[in-house]
């Protein structure tokens, strides 16, 4: 991170001592030694966000996985935020996973956000005016205190056999599974995988070594972090300039983050030298340019950044599937770039758990692809308006941005049109075998039982693999009539009001209008993500039994 103190005729540019990593010790693999290849299950490349919240949410179902990792540690090797903000529908899966509380003890919870263009705010923002949810719109924390935790959590469950300093050199893959070649420290082995799962990044070498293309576009944009602590704090909001003054007319946005730490990003010019606006002389005189001469600092980090973004055809190749940064890179704008790898995760661990225990039709691991790579093209194509929006590529791009602005502090539809990033949601299904309607996520409401003790929809989910039956107000004769049924069924039964035997919540409108449902009798199934599987106003025991098959690719 460089020196201590940099010294230039000006000023002295303080730097904080750096973070500390941990680092987790290699052990021989059994494997190794051995002409034999092992088989395991289903095997994981890469300990990112991505390849550890699939680890976990697999030892949290009681799944055995290896996660292969080339590293001893977390995080990137010098660079200090990098991922930041974490949505609600990742704060939601972190909750089902046993570690929200670490990350909401650690981080910064925020809601609000101010827009500006020159020295005028144009407006402002509140995400948690549409949140019922238990978890904040977002938190702020740096990525590798997030994947710290996960780790942690892994060791925990102790279902999972992490190995570290475990390179991938080699895949093959087979009908039946891949065969996995792997350097160590020790010497080179390989296993088999029944399934691979390829969460190594955005340079994926699994990915290059079979000559997949991913449609990379690379972007001119060039953007300079500045992680800083300031001696007095400042408010806790995400504020976002469009045309900051201080910076040439430039963008500028400014993130809390964990340890009084803010993140400040400055976009810079298309030809700038990376190396000369890294220099900690030059980016404090950005940040003196921002905050006048009597702000007292510490630099924690400076770093260049440029973008890329890039989708693959497909995120299944029959025994392997790519998720997170492997699958597909969008711009930072938003957020939607980690979180949506999150949610690969938390869309194929289920899946991946059901099948596994045969519990599933392997049918249903189709299902990945054809919902997690619709919400990554939404997710590119989002992005990349944002990145017109602040890097105009015509005349008439400026010409259209500078009216935006103009309006938008007067009148509301403008207001709309001024695009800093959409800040990142859990995407919609589209139709599919498995989802004959379609589906959007739950939020996590906080609910209650009937003797009035607190609930949530993810606690719900949290224990097992199963899908979620919610069944407002039905008669003890309903559930008898299904009682066999769901018993055979990886299912749970729980009531809305009503006096029916099942354990009960408490009716709640907005559990209603979440599920689309209000009326007594009606039926909504929940998938182990909490998506809206079906939604029915008869439940006989062959219409649950057909919408939970359905659900899971059965027959």
């Amino acid at each position: 991170m460089g020196p201590s103190v940099v010294s230039t005729a000006v000023e002295a540019f303080h730097f904080a001592p750096e973070y500390q990593l941990p680092h987790w010790p290699f052990v021989p693999p059994p494997e190794l030694g051995s002409d034999a290849v092992v088989r395991h299950p289903i095997v994981i490349v890469g300990a990112g966000p991505a390849g550890l919240t699939l680890a976990c949410d697999l030892a949290k179902r009681g799944v055995p996985a290896v996660l292969l990792d080339e590293d001893d540690t977390v995080g990137v090797r010098g660079a200090s935020s990098r991922g930041i903000c974490y949505a609600q529908k990742s704060l939601e899966i972190f909750e089902r996973l046993g570690i929200y509380q670490r990350i909401a003890d650690k981080g910064i919870t925020w809601s609000f956000g101010r827009t500006f263009s020159g020295e005028t705010e144009v407006y402002n923002f509140n995400l948690q005016a549409s949140s019922v949810s238990a978890q904040p719109p977002f938190i702020n924390l740096q990525q590798f205190y997030l994947e710290w935790f996960l780790v942690d959590r892994l060791l925990e469950l102790g279902v999972v056999d992490l190995r570290w300093k475990n390179r991938v050199t080699r895949i093959e893959p087979g009908e039946q599974g891949v065969r996995v070649e792997i350097e160590t420290p020790a010497g080179a082995y390989a296993i088999e995988a029944g399934y691979l799962i390829d969460a190594s990044g955005a340079n994926s070498p699994i990915r290059a070594q079979l000559g997949l293309d991913a449609h990379v576009s690379r972007s001119t944009d060039r953007w300079c972090i500045s992680d800083v602590r300031f001696k007095k704090p400042l408010p806790v909001e995400r504020w976002t300039w469009v045309d900051a003054p201080f910076n040439e007319g430039r963008a500028v946005w400014q993130h809390l983050m964990a340890d009084g730490v803010w993140r400040i990003d400055y976009q810079m010019p298309e030809d700038c030298d990376t190396a000369y606006i890294s220099k900690p002389e030059v980016a404090g005189a950005r940040l003196r340019e921002q905050l006048g001469p009597g702000v007292e600092f510490e630099f924690v980090w400076i770093g260049p950044y440029g973008y890329r973004d890039h989708l693959l055809d497909r995120f299944r190749h029959g025994r392997l599937f790519f998720i997170g940064d492997s699958a597909h890179v969008v711009s930072p704008f938003g957020a939607r770039g980690g979180n949506s790898g999150i949610q690969d995760a938390a869309n194929l661990g289920w899946k991946l758990a059901l099948v596994a225990q045969g519990r599933a039709g392997e049918a249903l691991l189709d299902s990945y692809d054809a919902e997690r790579r619709p919400a990554a093209a939404e997710n590119l194509k989002v992005t990349s308006r944002t990145a017109r929006f602040l890097a105009p590529r015509s005349q008439a791009e400026h010409t259209m941005r500078r009216a935006v602005l103009a309006l938008a502090s007067r009148y509301p539809f403008a207001r709309a049109l001024v695009n800093t990033g959409r800040m990142s949601v859990a995407n919609d299904y589209p139709a599919g075998r498995n989802l004959l309607e379609g589906a959007r996520s739950v939020q996590n409401l906080p609910l209650r039982w009937r003797d009035g003790g607190p609930c949530t929809l993810m606690q719900l989910l949290a224990e097992g693999t199963h899908c979620l039956g919610l069944w407002f107000a039905p008669t003890r004769e309903q559930v008898q009539a299904v009682a066999d049924t769901a018993a055979s069924l990886p299912l749970q039964l729980v009531a809305i009001g009503g006096d029916s035997g099942l354990p009960t919540l408490e009716p709640d409108d907005a559990l209603g209008t979440q599920l689309g449902v209000h009326a007594p009798g009606s039926f909504c199934l929940l998938r182990p993500d909490a998506y809206r599987a079906a939604l029915l106003q008869d439940p006989t025991p062959a219409a649950i039994a057909a919408a939970v098959h359905t659900a899971l690719a059965h027959g």
